[in-house]
């Protein structure tokens, strides 16, 4: 039987099954698609596309439409004459992008089935659900440029380029850093013992740099009452960043918190009443997803902190039975360094006009060239 899709503008429109079928993936369900509603960015529109087979649902998925050509900076490259061009062109030609699957995650939180069927039911389904998308954004002047499909692993990225991926230029970005929790790990002394000297020799020299900086889970009415400040810190990261499709609402740590209860964590890092930083983590299951952080770049460097929230977050998981830790993209090396390994991840784009179709993947590679960086191997033992 023919799979059938419909778009759903709003959190309150979807099916009450939607939940049943979304379980296995928190980023899929309803209350964190209330996150969304409520302080998704400014640039960014959310759309929901269920899936039918005769009349149930069986399938769930995410889709955000980008406006970048209203952000003010793409971020840290926008210093320099290939930066004025890369901004000049992005904003003319593909600034407006239809995605399908989250901008604010790494990794396969695009969309989730309840039946097991074949890709090309369901990958067909999904862009009948993308091509409403686009006439309805059409029909508000905002018709994307590009159209993505985000985050694929490598078999399921074969998969969909056997329905659909002639129509796409294959792309892959930076690999999404994932950590492994061993079995052997109860403690996070365990995870200390099992690093190489080198390594050991890191973890205590943070540590010793970290004293006198306390760490405290923060409430909900405590992230509300430092709002400004936790927004500060935050743009000092962001705005450092190589690249920038987004910026967040100040209020959406709040939003997560008062959604996702317990599943959100938020800690803060002060020196005496002083807040100094924030990370922040998201249970998925088994696994502890980092979030977005904060801090200030003075104490940043001076007490390393960002390693330190790294092996915070690490700890958390290994205390609490977490089977991994996904540290996402970017930083590469230093989440290796506490060892977070690469994994690839593919994606799927495609752009309106066939001579930019064309060009692609000339033009992907001179804006997003290849990070250089060089993996740590910190465990003594494979």
């Amino acid at each position: 039987m023919t799979l059938s899709s419909r778009v759903f503008f709003t959190v309150d429109a979807l099916p009450d099954q939607w939940d049943d079928v979304a379980q296995n993936n928190l980023f899929l369900t309803k209350r964190y698609f209330k996150v969304l509603e409520q302080s998704a960015p400014a640039n960014m529109t959310c759309f929901y596309i269920g899936v039918f087979r005769e009349g149930r649902l069986v399938g769930c998925a995410l889709s955000q439409f980008l406006d970048m050509g209203s952000l003010s900076s793409f971020g840290a490259r926008d210093h320099c004459i290939k930066e004025s061009i890369r901004l000049f062109f992005f904003k003319r030609f593909v600034s407006r992008v239809l995605i399908l699957g989250n901008n604010m995650l790494s990794g396969e939180n695009a969309f989730v089935f309840a039946d097991n069927l074949p890709p090309l039911e369901y990958f067909r389904a999904l862009n009948d659900g993308l091509d409403e998308i686009g006439r309805h954004l059409a029909q508000e002047k905002r018709d994307p440029h590009l159209t993505v499909w985000k985050d694929f692993c490598p078999d399921h990225a074969r998969e969909f380029q056997s329905v659909l991926g002639h129509e796409y230029f294959r792309f892959s970005a930076q690999p999404n850093m994932i950590l492994s929790v061993r079995p052997a790990w109860n403690t996070e002394r365990d995870y200390v013992d099992d690093l190489t000297k080198k390594y050991r020799d890191q973890y205590k020299r943070a540590r010793k740099k970290a004293e006198g900086i306390t760490m405290r889970q923060l409430s909900a009415q405590e992230i509300e009452k430092n709002k400004s400040k936790l927004y500060e810190l935050y743009l000092t990261v962001a705005q450092n960043a190589p690249f920038n499709t987004f910026y967040l609402r100040d209020n959406h740590w709040l939003s997560l918190k008062e959604n996702l209860g317990d599943d959100f964590l938020f800690y803060g890092y002060f020196k005496g009443d002083q807040l100094l930083g924030f990370d922040t983590l998201i249970k998925n299951g088994s696994t502890m997803e980092t979030y977005f952080l904060g801090y200030d770049g003075h104490v940043q460097k001076q007490r390393m902190l960002y390693l330190n929230m790294l092996y915070n977050m690490l700890g958390y998981a290994i205390k609490n039975g977490f089977k991994r830790v996904i540290f996402a993209r970017t930083a590469m090396e230093i989440k290796s360094s506490v060892g977070a390994e690469p994994v690839e991840l593919v994606g799927f784009m495609k752009h309106r006009n066939s001579i930019f179709q064309a060009l692609l993947p000339k033009l992907y590679h001179y804006f997003e060239p290849e990070a250089q960086w060089q993996q740590r191997h910190p465990f003594k033992h494979p």
